[in-house]
Parts: C-alpha cells; structure tokens; sequence
C-alpha cells in the first residue's frame, strides 16, 4: 500500500486548505483512512477519519471546521480545512489501515504517507 499526500501550505488565519491522499495496493474491500499530526510523547492523534461506509469521527478541535472524505475508485481521502487557526499548523499524515470501522489510535494503522505541512500564519 502506497499513500501520497498533497495540497498543504501557507496560508492565512481564517483561510482554507483542502489535503487529498492517493491510495494504492488496496486490495481489501473494507478499510478506514485517517488524517493524522503528531503530538509530542503520544505518537500521532487522529484528526478525522472515515470508514469504507463512509462513517466518520473528528478530533474534538476540528468539529464543525473540518470535513474528512473519501472516494473509492481510485482510492482517495480528503480534508477539506475550513476557518483555519494557527494552532492547526502541523505535518499531516494520511494513514491506511484493513477494518471495517474508523480507527482512532494512530498505532492502529500499519499504512502511512510521507506527511504534508500545513502552516497557518499572518
């Protein structure tokens, strides 16, 4: 399985960003795909994840701001960044992982991608 993240950036308090994933070698027909960023002494945390119903689960901070989504031929996994702040500035890191649910701890995922930064400044 190869994930490859794009679409991260500069870009001003308030501003949008939209990530997107490219999936391949998937060959089960249930998995969950997540967004995740580190965070010192506790790995990476889950920022949004969705599961191949298309089921998702949001990290409290990004509620109502944030939009994870996912299509399946090709497999592909978006966020969508909304009303950004300065403390959503991390390295973002798509990740892969056979299960029929979302999976929330990032030790869970067997699969992940090369990281993009997002940077949220004036």
């Amino acid at each position: 399985v190869q994930l490859t993240e794009s679409g991260g950036g500069l870009v001003q308090p308030g501003g949008s960003l939209r990530l997107s994933c490219e999936a391949s070698g998937i060959m089960e027909s249930k998995f969950c795909m997540g967004w995740f960023r580190p965070v010192p002494g506790r790995g990476r945390e889950v920022v949004a994840c969705i599961d191949s119903d298309g089921k998702t689960r949001y990290a409290d901070s990004v509620k109502g701001r944030f939009t994870v989504t996912r299509e399946n031929a090709p497999h592909r996994l978006s966020l969508q960044m909304d009303n950004l702040k300065p403390e959503d500035s991390d390295m973002y890191y798509c990740a892969a992982e056979s299960s029929p649910f979302c999976l929330v701890p990032g030790w869970q995922y067997n699969f992940w991608g090369q990281g993009t930064r997002v940077t949220v400044s004036s």
